[in-house]
């Protein structure tokens, strides 16, 4: 289990009291690029909370999944567009 390292309290910490996945595993899992999931949680696409000294993010294994639903539901429809 991970812990804030700041103050704050509220849903969040809540949040943050179950598993959470690396950056490398959430990559592997959506099958794209770190610097697609980089891009993606910059953009507010997919919540990432950052960790450490260093400010590694790690990411809810829930928020991971329903964006993978989401992207194969894109990859799909492209590819049925396509045909």
């Amino acid at each position: 289990m991970v812990k804030r390292r700041d103050s704050t309290r509220g849903t969040e910490d809540e949040d943050l009291m179950m598993p959470v996945l690396t950056m490398r595993e959430a990559t592997r899992l959506l099958n794209v690029h770190s610097n697609t999931l980089r891009r993606w949680s910059d953009r507010g696409v997919v919540k990432a909370y950052r960790l450490g000294p260093r400010g590694e993010r790690r990411f809810r294994r829930e928020d991971i999944d329903a964006l993978f639903t989401e992207h194969s539901g894109h990859q799909q429809a492209n590819l049925s567009e396509a045909r």
